[in-house]
């Protein structure tokens, strides 16, 4: 005989993780760790970053958790800017505000963010370890 499956109205338990495969996602919905592959392209802050007076955008919109941080600038006081962390940074765009022709996106309100392939950024500051 077929199984019929819970009752209507009473409710099914989810199941349970596996600790085989450990989650990729915090309770916010974010990615958690080191990515996989190396991106094509990472984002930069340029000295247009204000980190938008403690509140960054950028932050919001980015989908890898604690890629972006928010960290004193001493050329900038009282203001604070983003810092990217290149090995969490899997290049999605989600935080440049400047998408093809210009067209304007959510992200960053100053447009103090760029994306720059990946070699490039290697080159000036040193192969990323994957």
């Amino acid at each position: 005989m077929d199984d019929p499956g819970p009752a209507p109205g009473s409710q099914t338990r989810p199941a349970e993780p596996d600790p085989a495969r450990p989650a990729t996602k915090n309770a916010e919905g974010k990615f958690i760790g080191r990515r996989k592959v190396k991106p094509k392209l990472l984002a930069v802050i340029t000295d247009e970053c204000t980190g938008c007076a403690g509140s960054p955008v950028c932050q919001i919109y980015c989908p890898v958790d604690d890629c972006m941080l928010l960290v004193p600038a001493a050329d900038a006081f009282p203001y604070m800017r983003i810092w990217v962390d290149p090995l969490k940074c899997v290049g999605c765009k989600k935080c440049v505000s400047r998408g093809p022709a210009d067209v304007f996106l959510d992200g960053c309100p100053w447009d103090a963010i760029r994306m720059i392939p990946t070699p490039k950024w290697e080159t000036e500051h040193g192969t990323l370890p994957y």
